[in-house]
């Protein structure tokens, strides 16, 4: 019986049912989960909380580094848009420092205070008025978030991704990244087919493990195609 090749993959294929349950087991918590955002509650301070969180997660860092920055702004109190902007520059940009949030700590800290005198000015603080406002319509939610300092297309996908939890509308949402992992999975590579494979309250995790799974490049791992 002749060995197998240095690098080839194994047999063993998952079906599509257990490709699903590999890819939640290892990436399946959201991000509002780990930072104990009730994104459910659809209330201002959850919602701004995400939004910086997006903000943060938009960046070219780590992801866990981006985790404790915005745990860190959470537990230094700023966790509506009053609370932000009446923090300083300074402040900001000492627990982003501590945080390990050092590579864009100056810039960040400036684009947060921006960006929640904006949501003050224009939304009196609530993300909920945002989204009356663009009649909740993805495309003009979309753009209204896009004028907010450090948020782009990046950002908004990841804020979509969780706040689909109870912005209906959005529902089901996956960027670009997601169903590249989808079709390599051996998926669809469309939204509402996908939908159809998880309960509707699960599909925000579906959606978060599948942009996981694409950033941590361990696609063939959940497959079973480890290399033999």
């Amino acid at each position: 019986m002749s060995e197998a090749k240095a690098g080839q993959k194994s047999e063993t294929t998952r079906s599509r049912k257990e490709i699903i349950e590999a890819l939640m087991q290892r990436h399946g918590q959201t991000f509002c989960d780990k930072l104990s955002i009730p994104i459910e509650q659809g209330t201002p301070s959850p919602l701004f909380r995400w939004l910086v969180a997006s903000i943060l997660f938009s960046a070219r860092i780590n992801a866990d580094i981006a985790c404790a920055a915005a745990r860190a702004l959470s537990e230094a109190g700023w966790r509506t848009a009053q609370a932000m902007a009446e923090s300083t520059w300074e402040e900001r940009t000492e627990v982003l420092n501590r945080a390990g949030y050092a590579r864009y700590d100056e810039s960040t800290s400036r684009m947060l205070g921006e960006s929640a005198q904006m949501l003050l000015e224009q939304y009196k603080g609530d993300l909920r008025i945002l989204r009356e406002t663009a009649g909740a319509e993805p495309q003009a939610e979309r753009k209204r978030l896009k004028a907010f300092k450090g948020l782009g297309d990046v950002g908004v996908d990841i804020f979509f991704r969780e706040v689909q939890t109870i912005w209906d509308e959005l529902y089901p949402f996956l960027d670009e990244r997601a169903l590249d992992a989808a079709d390599q999975l051996g998926l669809p590579r469309d939204a509402r087919a996908l939908a159809g494979l998880v309960p509707r309250e699960d599909f925000p995790r579906f959606a978060t493990a599948l942009a996981q799974a694409a950033r941590r490049h361990d696609i063939d791992a959940i497959r079973g195609e480890e290399p033999a």
